[in-house]
């Protein structure tokens, strides 16, 4: 995937900068761990410091010294998830702002502009990320208004070169859904095409079975983008179902409440097991966690809620997903990803 501001190799791991930093790491470090793009959110960014200011001072690539590419979510699932602060209508969406409480609106056309002011290389049109649970009926009033949105969006948003507009297909865990729904995004046309309403509370069975239907309809040339997910298993279930770019706090949240993610499961470094083992929580990562420093020091620093070991976790589990998306592409490229599933599969053990 080619922008303006460089090229991702695919099947990629964006990590979130959700008000332009992605907790507890310099954007150096981010890019040492292998990351190429990372992403920013509409909602979040108009709210504090602003989308005028942000141009003002030169666009988020440079405000937040991320030269790489970035792309915004545009603020649907974060004015879905205010409940009773929103109100919803034909033209978009006014809410209060969790900062201040102060009343704002978002609509197709002003999303498109944040993320304009914003810079971002790739471009989420405006939806309404459906919740669940919710019945068929619900499901299909809001995708059709999440497709009416995506014509707006794509009328709003200005074509140039190195910058994309991706459509959103929803349609909730219902098959005729997703296949209208595909059917009306790839009629108006997109760069890429993202899966939403996922991962949001139906199960990875589900989830798998409304990929299944869902991937093979949207068109083999362009990049597939599963919003949202996820948990290391779901990303490996999902590029084999033909998913090429992922995105999820999972990593950097885990990273705050003591979880690293390794080759062989999960580890929670609270857990007294890890107070005198001189082990690094992963001998075959070469992040700065596991280079020079012990389990038993990560689990000293997070029984003693130091800033330290939140960074070094969140380097730690950036690394590690980011190493996952290398030996997937590596798998893709020798023809061996059955296998690399399977023994990806074969390692993982409960959480200690």
């Amino acid at each position: 995937l080619v922008t303006a501001h460089g090229s991702i190799d695919t099947p990629a791991f964006m990590p979130v900068g959700t008000a332009g930093t992605v907790k507890a790491m310099l954007p150096e470090s981010v890019a040492e761990t292998g990351a190429q793009i990372i992403l920013g959110n509409t909602y979040h960014l108009m709210l504090r410091p602003g989308a005028e200011r942000v141009a003002k001072l030169g666009g988020l690539h440079r405000f937040m010294n991320w030269p790489g590419p970035i792309l915004t979510d545009s603020g649907g699932f974060q004015v879905m998830s205010l409940a009773g602060l929103r109100k919803l209508d034909a033209n978009g969406v006014t809410f209060r702002s969790h900062v201040d409480g102060s009343y704002q609106r978002l609509t197709p056309e002003r999303s498109i502009e944040i993320q304009h002011l914003l810079d971002a290389d790739v471009t989420m049109a405006f939806d309404e990320c459906t919740p669940f649970p919710a019945t068929e009926a619900q499901a299909a009033e809001s995708m059709r208004l999440s497709m009416r949105w995506a014509e707006r969006s794509k009328a709003a948003f200005r074509p140039r070169a190195g910058y994309g507009l991706f459509g959103i297909v929803q349609g909730g865990v219902h098959r005729d859904l997703r296949v209208e729904s595909a059917a009306a995004l790839k009629a108006i046309g997109f760069d890429g095409y993202a899966i939403g309403g996922l991962a949001v509370g139906e199960g990875q069975e589900a989830m798998f079975a409304t990929l299944d239907v869902t991937a093979p309809l949207l068109p083999a040339d362009r990049p597939r983008y599963l919003m949202g997910v996820g948990k290391p298993e779901d990303i490996v279930g999902a590029v084999l179902r033909g998913v090429d770019m992922f995105d999820c706090v999972i990593p950097t949240r885990s990273g705050r409440t003591a979880q690293a993610w390794t080759r062989t499961g999960s580890l929670n470094m609270r857990n007294a097991r890890h107070a005198e083992d001189e082990a690094p929580l992963d001998p075959d990562c070469t992040c700065p966690a596991c280079r020079s420093y012990s389990r038993a020091y990560l689990h000293h620093l997070t029984k003693a809620g130091e800033i330290l070991g939140v960074m070094l976790l969140t380097w730690h589990n950036l690394t590690y997903y980011q190493d996952l998306m290398r030996g997937l592409r590596d798998a893709i490229a020798a023809g061996t990803l059955d296998a690399f599933a399977a023994d990806f599969a074969a390692v993982r053990t409960p959480s200690a």
